[in-house]
């Protein structure tokens, strides 16, 4: 039965893409997001708030129905009557739907403090929507009962096919904000964000705290043990993260306006638990020769060069990990290496034992690059302490002086044709291969291709390279081939196997000739 559900959800992502799509015409593709997402929201906060409404006054309640605070305190957005599902529906075919929609959006977002800037803003009257295209979207989304079964995230889903979709669409050098959910689900379990400060400095769609709520969650753990910070840069994609956190009932400061990292840092004094985030790849021109040449997030290290800002991420990350924290990011394979103010910062990361663990994983991971990229983990204490994850109380062994570096290129599964990502089993696998070298009681060893614990010491013999094939054995399978024998045996196959064709064929030829044909082959 359980399969049955699943496979109607799917029909149900599907449709709506589909009729996405069905707006070409009236709106380009990447606005796709904007559209559709907007409208599931509106759906999804009526739904909630139908729910409460319902409960209130099977309560007895009817004189508080109007009152927002008994919506709030349950977590559910108080929507005045115009601004609800029903009403939108009602009006879903009228010349004047767009602005219904915007003015429905508009005062959902004012009578809700922790919406402010995150619905979009007079959005359907500029696009010049085609009337009825509109209304066949508004029928497909109110198709989705979103409260069916309280334990799916039907609406998450549909956010994150969605999301993956809109990458997959608008191609290279777009779709920056979506990180593939397997390798947001590997950091999360590497790192465990258990409770504490969350920040992502680069948060597109907010993505990762989704995923370190889930983590939180399917942990049993207490969601409101954590507080979440971010920034982004980009102004529709700040009001997607708000919008996403919102619809799933997740509060987090996001600053109070889409901004640079670099150039307004909108949480200055910030120091987090933990870190993860995935930052524009290779980012040139992140500032000009004059900027940003002193500031305390480089403090103790160079000025991370103006041509590219991945040490500059690695900066400003670092800088923001409180006395315990534990930061997972990726970043383009160029980072490992190279010299110049790259090569002096690098150096200094593993001198002051901050880099904890570097891994390579797969190609083909990502929706918007194929190359393979690195997931790097900085922690601020790598010594010999007592800790408790969970439930579970841990003994961290002294691994200062040690970084373990692992090669991940051999491992996933086929995802949407042509992509790959983690299985769950796989993600379980990894982060026990990581725990295991980090405790005193668990059991570690070096695998060839796969892991190696490297001491500082030979990283600096190495050039401070972080690159993990300079370190994890490879095994070379031609070595020990004696290729005379090899091809001696190669031969003798080949004498058999045309002998017994030679063998096959004359006796084929002798059953025609008893059947009273002559034949050639």
């Amino acid at each position: 039965m359980a399969k049955k559900a699943i496979k109607n959800e799917k029909s149900i992502e599907e449709t709506l893409w589909d009729s996405a799509n069905k707006l070409r015409g009236s709106v380009e593709p990447s606005e796709y997001k904007h559209v559709v997402l907007g409208l599931i929201f509106l759906k999804f906060a009526s739904d909630k708030f139908e729910v409460k409404r319902a409960e209130l006054l099977a309560d007895g309640k009817e004189k508080f129905i109007e009152m927002k605070e008994f919506y709030n305190m349950s977590n559910v957005f108080f929507l005045p009557e115009l601004t609800r599902w029903s009403y939108i529906m009602q009006q879903a075919k009228q010349d004047d739907i767009a602005l219904k929609i915007d003015t429905a959006l508009h005062t959902i977002e004012k009578n809700n403090p922790s919406l402010k800037g995150a619905l979009p803003d007079n959005y359907f009257s500029r696009l010049g929507l085609d009337k009825s295209k509109l209304a066949a979207l508004l029928d497909t989304i109110n198709n989705i009962d979103t409260q069916k079964d309280p334990t799916q995230d039907i609406v998450g889903r549909v956010y994150e096919y969605f999301l993956s979709k809109f990458a997959i669409a608008e191609g290279k050098g777009k779709g920056e904000f979506y990180t593939p959910k397997s390798i947001v689900n590997l950091i999360a379990e590497m790192i465990e964000p258990y409770k504490g400060i969350i920040y992502d400095p680069a948060c597109g769609s907010g993505g990762m705290f989704v995923q370190s709520i889930k983590f939180i969650e399917s942990h049993h753990g207490n969601k409101k043990e954590v507080s979440i910070y971010g920034q982004e840069y980009t102004n529709t994609t700040y009001k997607l993260a708000k919008m996403n956190l919102a619809i799933r009932g997740i509060s987090g400061n996001l600053g109070e306006k889409a901004a640079d990292t670099f150039a307004d840092d909108q949480h200055k004094d910030l120091k987090a638990d933990y870190i993860m985030a995935n930052p524009p790849f290779n980012q040139k021109d992140w500032r000009a020769d004059t900027e940003l040449v002193v500031d305390p997030r480089w403090r103790g290290y160079d000025v991370p060069p103006t041509s590219n800002a991945n040490y500059a991420w690695i900066l400003n990350i670092a800088s923001k990990l409180s006395e315990n924290g534990v930061a997972g990011f990726l970043l383009a394979n160029g980072a490992l290496s190279g010299g110049g103010e790259e090569y002096k910062i690098r150096r200094k990361l593993v001198e002051n034992n901050l880099v904890e663990a570097i891994v390579i994983l797969p190609r083909n991971m990502f929706y918007t690059t194929d190359i393979s990229v690195t997931l790097w983990i900085l922690n601020k204490n790598k010594g010999k302490q007592e800790k408790t994850i969970g439930d579970e109380k841990r003994t961290y062994r002294e691994r200062t002086e040690e970084v373990l570096f692992m090669d991940l290129r051999q491992i996933g599964e086929p995802f949407e044709k042509k992509f790959i990502q983690f299985g769950p089993q796989q993600i379980v696998d990894i982060a026990k291969t990581y725990h295991n070298w980090q405790q005193a009681d668990r059991e570690y060893q070096d695998v060839p291709e796969y892991c190696c614990s490297v001491t500082k010491e030979l990283i600096a013999k190495k050039d401070f390279s972080l690159v993990p094939s300079k370190y994890i054995e490879f095994v070379n399978r031609d070595e020990n081939i004696d290729f005379e024998t090899k091809m001696k045996s190669l031969q003798t196959d080949m004498q058999r196997l045309l002998k017994e064709e030679a063998e096959s064929k004359q006796q084929l030829l002798n059953v025609f000739k008893e059947l009273g044909f002559e034949i050639k082959l």
